[in-house]
This record gives structure tokens, C-alpha cells and sequence, in this order.
């Protein structure tokens, strides 16, 4: 069981309302004291469940209005004795019926918290492009898979892909924002090195690790599929990504690099297709992270802020799957027929 210290910090009279909610929403444990720092607030230490957490901490934020004097902490418990028991199913509201979607998840402030720092343009972040730019590009030269998965290890484009699904879940737009120009710096970064190593190394084109970024098939649009989900659903369950993080970077970055490396070295006709190949691929990650945070039942907190998240999430779905069954058309055209 996911266990959570919710810490209130707020004035005394709001103590009765959070006490309240914490016993509405079966909290393990609560205990107030006071604030050492402001004699006019108290402190609620809050053991809650996973179950119940999230509409918890909605009811909490609802709870504290326009103030702008409290603030709300969570913190990790690995565990507690003694371990509670088994919570029984009981009649709920709609906001404990969409919270319990996510049941076994983290809550959206937590989930957005990871994807905000995920999504940041900072040097750290560039520095782990340029990286695994130049290991993918020599990997793919030499033809050496080795090499070229550690490429897909130490690849950053993981984070601004969930931070882009997570922004049009809620209808963030700041988010969304942050993510695209994280991601296009990602990918430009990339694309411009790969591009420089084409023209100043010699590519060997019969590299089986480089002409397999230029093949372009349902296959790979199937894997892409798997890839963006099992990304999202590591995200929103807390699961360890590292592994998932390796998927999603072979579906990027490989055909990113390989893109500059054909066009430095002469080779547009290759290019196009390992253009293809990366399309198909942004394509199918954003629409299935997209899908698994609907159906986890991540959305905003408040009725006004879900009404416009359902809107972005109908426009940002429409697109990539648009733009995803274009891409399969082609797919088809290119495919030659045999037999």
C-alpha cells in the first residue's frame, strides 16, 4: 500500500474543516501541533492511503479557497506499524470516483511535479542530448548495437514527451509550452551534431545499425504504441522507468541522429526515411501517453480547468491521430507489394 504524510500548514480556525476532511476521507492517522514559526497557524500531520489521497488533497486545496497563508507538503513513507488493514469499498462521490482511477498511482501534484523538472531546458539537460547524440551517431557508424544502447540509456527525451501528455491531460498550457520547446531543443540539438558528424566522418550507408532507422513499417508503429504507454503508466503509477525510458529513446533518438548523419553525408533519399521513421514515432508515443492518462483518470482539480482539459485533450488527440493515420497511409503506399 502507497502511503503518503500530508503536512497542512494553516491558520488555527481552519482546523476543525481539516480535520473534517481527513476523517471523511479515512486517514490512517492525524495529528495537529503548533507552528513554532507562526503562533497563529498549526501544523496537521496526515497518514493517508492511495486510495484516498487524491481527493484528499483536492478537497484540502478547495478547503483553503483565496487564502493565501497555508501550504500543503507530501512527503514519502516507505511504511508504518502497525501496517493498516485492507480499506473497505464504500459509496463515494465523483471526485473520490475519479481520484480512485488512478488507484495505486501518484497524485497529479506529485505526477506534475516530476514532469515540470523533466521538462526543463537547462544545461544538464542539453549536455545529456549532445552525449547521447554523439554515443547513438559513432555507435551507428560502426555498426555496433552495443554502443548504440548506450545511447538509448543516457537519452533525456523521456521526460518532455510525458510532460507534454501530462500538460494536455490537465490543459496546462504552460506546461505543454515548456514541453514542445524542450523537446524541439531536444531534437534540434541532435539533428544539428548528427548532421556535422555526417559531414566531417565518413558514414558507411550499408551499416545495418543505420539502415534500420530508414525502415519504416507497422511493426514499428506497434512497438512506438507500447513504448508511449508503458512510459506514461510508469509515470502515474511510480513504477521505475528506467527501462521504459530506454524504449522511448530507441523510438527517438536513433532516427533523430540517423536523419543528420545521412543528410551530412549525402544521402537525402535515406534521410526522408528515417524522417518517417521519427515521425511515426513522436506520433504514436504522445497519443498513447495520451490515452493512459485519460483513462487513469488524470485531470484537473476543478470543473472549469477539466472543461478546458477535455477540450485539449480532444484537439491534441485529433491531431496526433490524425496526423498518425496520414503517416499510415503513407506507410501503406511505400510498402511494395510482393508475391
Amino acid at each position: 500500500m502507497s502511503l503518503r504524510q500530508i503536512i497542512v500548514s494553516a491558520p488555527k480556525d481552519a482546523l476543525p474543516d481539516i480535520l473534517r476532511q481527513a476523517e471523511e476521507h479515512e486517514a490512517l492517522s492525524t495529528t495537529a501541533t503548533a507552528d513554532l514559526h507562526n503562533t497563529d497557524h498549526i501544523c496537521v500531520h496526515i497518514l493517508a492511503t492511495q486510495d484516498h489521497r487524491q481527493a484528499l488533497l483536492d478537497r484540502l486545496q478547495s478547503l483553503m479557497g483565496t487564502r493565501d497563508d497555508w501550504r500543503i507538503t507530501l512527503l514519502p513513507v516507505e511504511t508504518t506499524i502497525p501496517f493498516p488493514e485492507k480499506e473497505k469499498e464504500e459509496e463515494e462521490d465523483d471526485a473520490t470516483k475519479d481520484a480512485r482511477k488512478n488507484r495505486g498511482g501518484q497524485s497529479r501534484e506529485e505526477i506534475y511535479n516530476n514532469v515540470w523538472k523533466q521538462a526543463q531546458t537547462d544545461r544538464n539537460y542539453l549536455v545529456f542530448v549532445v552525449l547521447s547524440t554523439v554515443v547513438a551517431a559513432f555507435g551507428m557508424i560502426a555498426d555496433n548495437v552495443a554502443v548504440v544502447v548506450g545511447a538509448m540509456v543516457i537519452a533525456p527525451l523521456l521526460g518532455p514527451n510525458l510532460a507534454l501528455a501530462v500538460g494536455v491531460a490537465l490543459g496546462d498550457g504552460k506546461l505543454m509550452g515548456r514541453a514542445i520547446t524542450t523537446n524541439a531543443a531536444g531534437i534540434a540539438v541532435a539533428l544539428a551534431l548528427s548532421l556535422l558528424i555526417g559531414a566531417v566522418w565518413p558514414v558507411d550507408a550499408a551499416s545495418k545499425e543505420l539502415m534500420s532507422r530508414t525502415q519504416v513499417g507497422f511493426d514499428g508503429m506497434a512497438i512506438a504504441l507500447a513504448s508511449g504507454a508503458a512510459a506514461a503508466l510508469s509515470l502515474v503509477t511510480g513504477l521505475s522507468s528506467a527501462l521504459v525510458g530506454v524504449m522511448v529513446a530507441v523510438a527517438l533518438l536513433p532516427p533523430t541522429a540517423a536523419i543528420g548523419l545521412f543528410l551530412g553525408a549525402g544521402h537525402p533519399e535515406f534521410a526522408l526515411g528515417a524522417a518517417l521513421l521519427l515521425c511515426v514515432n513522436v506520433a504514436c508515443v504522445n497519443l498513447a501517453a495520451q490515452v493512459v492518462m485519460l483513462s487513469r483518470g488524470i485531470t484537473p482539480r476543478t470543473w472549469f480547468e477539466k472543461k478546458q482539459a477535455r477540450r485539449s485533450s480532444l484537439i491534441n488527440g485529433g491531431i496526433w491521430l490524425g496526423l498518425l493515420i496520414a503517416l499510415a497511409v503513407l506507410l501503406w503506399v511505400r510498402t511494395p507489394v510482393t508475391g
